[in-house]
């Protein structure tokens, strides 16, 4: 890299706007949303899409909430051209859905593009050419009059061929990018889209579509809203216009740029499920949707079944969804951090005690509204603590660990997790309490036990096997755990001991066995051990769980 990098690149300028009114503005509703994945996507792939892939796709936009959809350059190619014919003849297209198609600004092109659509319902005939000062004086070695003549010729061209069209009952909508919009002189962009709209003639009745393409990102976010806005304002004929957003990603903020360019004033937004597209990409239009749900605005579009879209869009590209992938990747409602999953866990629970407005920390939205689980939420590595190991064997098997108890054990299992180097499952997790705890028979193993009482005062007469030894003991207490302590202490020479907390619960269906006890002992001195008890039988779960408290002080 360059020490001094201003010696070779410089900062796009300023947009001498004045009064601008985009920072103050909020978003209200949503756009006119146009899917480019079948263009802008399906280029660039490195296997672009056969027919029978965009045909998927096509049904998985519809079905999303789609009402436009760029469906190709059928002038690029015979694939493209019959994929259009088979839309249309196969009557794919659903009445509410408009078709938009993308041609450069010359005769056999626009000619090929026109034969493709007969017979549509509704369609976008989309016309581009490049208008930067870089495409001016590298590619095309064209001054701006000569750019502006080729746009003017473009778009008289489609105008003389629209009645073709119309005439079988097509209803057509014009479409004009001053295509490198972003890098582009905004009085110029003016100029020529002037220029294509003194041919085209929209009135308010039926506007034309302009498009102002962040082809690529030269700037930051908040300078494309300033191109924006300032062509709102000073464009002519505003009110015959739809202002149309179509971003790429090369800075990494495509998202706020589309953001920013509707609070600009923008009406309609372009972009691909996921962000495929040239380079860096095109914009995420999901993030943008979803960045309206989140904030209570309808975004018109449909991802309630996320997991499906997303194996739908990778079967079909061959591309894959990041795991950090806003909203869709695996992920994002993931808490690795002991502290997020604490806050998460409780965040939860107070949600579905409540039900008001969402505000779980650290998830945006509610997994469930795009058809993810909760137990997606947390996952369990060294980094995680005591709230995420409760959350798992909570929400996979049931386990209710006593606040306590879940900070003994959460350190207990961070341990073993950091040993290991990885994530753990909530299976590893039961296991490891299940050693910890249940499976704890060293140096006393309960062999038989019983106890009665008569006035409130009962005998515990029970068998103990004490390291490797069966002995009977007996003991006295208030009830059955009472009396077993003084049986183990005084008889089976454990360590003195009172039981500090006890609490039980029932496992879910299908466990191998239907009662859990947890029993908390403190010793002399004061130190406090848990212990863990299964047992068909209640009584028999909450003495195990003495057993399994006393081997683990014994240890």
């Amino acid at each position: 890299m360059l020490k001094n990098p201003s010696s070779k690149y410089q900062p796009f300028p300023l947009i001498d706007l004045q009064n601008r009114q985009w920072p103050a503005r909020h978003l209200t509703h949503a756009p006119i949303w146009c899917s480019v994945d079948l263009r802008d996507g399906n280029q660039a792939l490195a296997v672009p899409m056969n027919v029978s892939q965009k045909l998927e796709m096509f049904d998985a936009l519809v079905r999303c909430g789609f009402k436009e959809i760029e469906v190709g350059f059928p002038s690029a190619s015979n694939t493209e051209f019959s994929f259009n014919r088979r839309l249309i003849e196969e009557n794919r297209i659903p009445d509410d859905v408009t078709i938009q198609c993308l041609v450069q600004a010359r005769e056999d092109l626009i000619e090929k593009t026109v034969q493709s659509l007969v017979g549509a319902k509704k369609v976008i005939i989309h016309m581009y050419n490049s208008t930067s000062p870089a495409q001016r004086r590298y590619v095309f070695g064209m001054s701006k009059e000569q750019i502006i003549g080729v746009a003017v010729r473009g778009a008289q061209m489609i105008k003389d061929r629209i009645h073709r069209l119309e005439v079988g009952g097509t209803r057509v909508t014009l479409q004009y990018s001053p295509e490198s919009f972003s890098a582009t002189e905004v009085e110029f962009a003016k100029e020529i889209s002037e220029a294509v709209m003194d041919v085209w003639q929209p009135t308010p009745q039926r506007k034309m579509i302009l498009n102002l393409p962040d082809t690529v990102e030269v700037a930051m976010p908040n300078v494309y809203a300033d191109q924006i806005e300032w062509t709102c304002t000073n464009i002519k004929n505003r009110d015959a216009l739809i202002v149309s957003l179509h971003t790429h990603n090369d800075r990494g903020t495509g998202t706020a740029a589309t953001e920013l360019g509707l609070l600009a004033g923008a009406d309609r937004v372009e972009g691909t499920l996921f962000g495929n597209g040239e380079r860096t990409g095109n914009l995420d239009i999901v993030q943008v949707a979803m960045n309206l749900y989140m904030h209570g605005i309808s975004p018109g579009l449909d991802f309630s079944n996320m997991n499906a879209l997303i194996a739908m869009y990778e079967r079909t590209t061959g591309m894959t969804v990041p795991p950090r992938q806003p909203y869709a990747g695996e992920l994002v409602f993931t808490a690795f951090s002991g502290s997020h999953q604490d806050a998460i866990k409780k965040g939860l629970a107070g949600y579905d005690a409540h039900k008001t407005i969402w505000d779980v920390p650290y998830l945006t939205i509610d997994p469930k509204d795009i058809g993810r689980e909760y137990r997606e939420v947390i996952r369990v590595n060294s980094q995680s603590g005591k709230g995420g190991v409760a959350y798992l064997l909570e929400s996979e098997f049931g386990i209710e660990l006593p606040k306590d108890m879940q900070r003994e054990f959460g350190p207990l299992a961070n341990d073993i997790v950091d040993k290991l180097g990885r994530e753990v499952t909530a299976a590893e997790l039961k296991d490891m309490f299940w050693k910890e705890y249940i499976e704890r028979e060293q140096p006393y193993a309960l062999h038989h036990f019983h106890a009665d009482g008569v006035d409130g005062v009962f005998t515990c007469r029970s068998s103990i096997v004490v390291r490797g030894k069966e002995r009977g003991v007996t003991g006295k207490g208030n009830g059955p755990i009472a009396a077993f302590v003084h049986a183990l202490v005084n008889d089976a020479g454990a360590p003195a001991f009172e039981v500090a907390t006890y609490r039980e619960q029932s496992l879910s269906s299908g466990t191998e066995a239907s009662a859990l006890a947890f029993i908390q002992i403190k010793l002399d001195g004061g130190k406090t051990i848990w212990g863990a008890g299964v047992d068909t039988n209640i009584e028999l779960a909450s003495i195990k769980a003495v057993l399994s408290a006393v081997n683990r002080a014994t240890e």
